[in-house]
């Protein structure tokens, strides 16, 4: 099948529809978009400046620029434990995103099966399509904090498939598997010969005392995995797109082939920032500050939508939080529109994230302390107007 006939599969995200419909509503709050509101942090930019007037203008290595491999590999050893060559066993992307799409290109044959735990993540299922595979949905419950099973993953693997993509901690649900969970996932792979996608771009933002860990870094798996993060959430450095991955040589060879076709390389001086922030103690007090923010934002909103009578998980990592609405009597997406027109909020309906979400929206707690405040009395009110709880 022909790539142009692959993209007639797949639609556009539900989230960008939702921003369509928002656009022009006066006084509206968004909760919906996963990007930081805080800005990239000072010492970064200048690194950027300090880059151009060096001269970083030109075209770079298609797998990235050797400091920020090297810094990557770096990082990588010291905050995961995953032991990655610089030279062949990592390369930075135009953002995280873009790993999906080339990592499955690498591997996945015509019919092959992608196990993916749902809620999901929007990009997982496309970039399956667009690979030439079929995305498999393995439902996770908000009995067991929406966090993967093997027993879950037992009862949709098949002689097709092929991978399976883990995310941890999870968008939308902020879920955070367990080295228990991971060890037990890691054996299932192994049994099944399988390649796991690991997206771990939310890595540093957990609370209560959670830690993440990278199933790379257990015994015998770096072998089959692919780990994938960026700097988009770490450092709020969204719309500088830059994302990196560390996987065996084989997969990143095939990975900076068709980077070197698509989009040749990333920003250069982009990259010459991203090395120095990773090295600069500054960063990582940047990170923290951010953590404790976005940990002090969730208690509020998991406080207030509990009261407000809409039964929600504490998430334990990210920044997003998972209501459950289905006791209202709509749809995620006729109660996400409610909020929209009514209440002037915008939420995510959890359909979005497959078929496991629906009876759940998406909220982004990505956002000033005050708004998050506003946009809780918003939804409670018109909530108690039409008797929805």
């Amino acid at each position: 099948m022909a790539l142009s006939d692959r993209l007639e599969l797949v639609n556009p995200s539900e989230i960008r529809k939702l921003f369509d419909l928002a656009a022009g509503i006066e006084g509206l709050i968004s909760l919906g978009i996963g990007e930081p509101d805080f800005d990239t942090p000072e010492h970064i930019k200048e690194y950027a400046k300090e880059a151009l007037d060096k001269g970083y203008t030109h075209y770079g290595p298609n797998a990235g620029l050797p400091m920020l491999r090297e810094a990557v590999a770096k990082k990588l050893k010291e905050q995961n434990g995953i032991e990655a060559d610089p030279k062949t066993e990592v390369m930075i992307l135009t953002g995280a995103n873009q790993a999906f799409l080339m990592s499955l290109a690498t591997f996945l044959k015509d019919g092959d099966e992608v196990l993916i735990p749902s809620p999901m993540f929007v990009s997982y299922a496309p970039a399956v399509v667009l690979a030439g595979g079929n995305p498999v949905e393995v439902p996770t419950y908000e009995e067991n904090e929406f966090r993967l099973s093997v027993d879950d993953l037992k009862r949709y693997v098949s002689e097709k498939t092929r991978a399976l993509i883990i995310n941890t901690p999870n968008n939308p649900t902020g879920s955070v598997l367990t080295k228990k969970d991971l060890e037990e996932i890691a054996d299932f792979a192994v049994e099944h010969d399988l390649i796991v996608i690991s997206d771990e771009v939310y890595e540093h933002f957990v609370y209560d005392g959670i830690k993440n860990h990278s199933i790379a870094a257990l015994d015998g798996m770096f072998e089959r995995t692919i780990t994938v993060n960026g700097f988009s959430k770490t450092f709020a450095m969204t719309g500088w797109r830059l994302g990196f991955v560390a996987a065996p040589a084989w997969i990143i060879e095939k990975m900076t082939r068709f980077q070197m076709y698509n989009s040749t390389c990333p920003v250069t001086f982009a990259q010459y920032a991203a090395a120095k922030a990773l090295e600069d103690p500054r960063s990582w007090e940047a990170v923290e500050g951010m953590r404790k923010e976005y940990d002090r934002r969730r208690n509020l909103v998991w406080k207030r939508l509990n009261e407000m009578g809409l039964p929600t998980l504490k998430p334990r990592g990210a920044f997003y939080i998972f209501p459950r609405i289905r006791d209202t009597g709509l749809s995620s997406k006729e109660f996400s529109e409610l909020m929209l027109t009514e209440a002037r909020v915008a939420v995510v309906p959890g359909s979005a994230f497959g078929n496991a979400g629906e009876g759940y929206i998406r909220i982004s707690y990505a956002t000033a302390y005050e708004k998050l405040e506003e946009a809780m009395n918003r939804m409670e009110k018109v909530l108690r107007e039409k008797n929805l709880v």
